[in-house]
């Protein structure tokens, strides 16, 4: 089932909550819907990475446990705030990348932090809170350097 709340008067912010499943097509398609197209599969992928690590490993696959997405958009930044009901994780201990990831290649990186790399790839901001329950993302559109990963 899944859960959501709009801001009446348009969609500069709301939240989706969903029980711990893998079958997340339709939350990513919500999530995405005022995203520019040509970001569209970059950012699907990243947010699809972030709600299968909430789900997954954050909630066990526990259909008594949801994950809570909150969105919105400030300017020129999108940002995404997705929680987990789990015990939480420590970002430093589970990943080994070093801070300049630019220059490895996929490849290159464990099976377990290759989530992580695709997280700071497609995100300009990537923070977890103390406790590693709850992920920040931000894409932000205007002044890009970067472009889409996907052409």
């Amino acid at each position: 089932m899944i859960a959501i709340s709009l801001r009446p008067t348009g969609r500069k912010w709301g939240t989706v909550s969903f029980a711990s499943t893998l079958h997340l097509c339709p939350v990513l398609d919500l999530l995405l819907a005022d995203v520019p197209v040509r970001w569209q599969p970059d950012l699907r992928l990243g947010l699809q990475e972030a709600l299968v690590n909430a789900a997954k490993h954050g909630n066990n696959l526990d259909p008594s446990k949801t994950v809570l997405v909150e969105f919105f958009v400030l300017d020129d930044q999108y940002w995404w705030v997705i929680s987990d009901q789990g015990s939480g994780f420590s970002p430093s201990y589970v990943c080994t990348c070093d801070g300049d990831t630019s220059k490895r290649d996929i490849n290159e990186i464990d099976e377990c932090g290759r989530g992580l790399y695709i997280l700071h790839q497609v995100f300009d901001q990537v923070h977890w809170n103390q406790q590693g329950t709850e992920l920040r993302l931000c894409k932000q559109f205007r002044n890009r350097v970067r472009s889409p990963l996907a052409p």
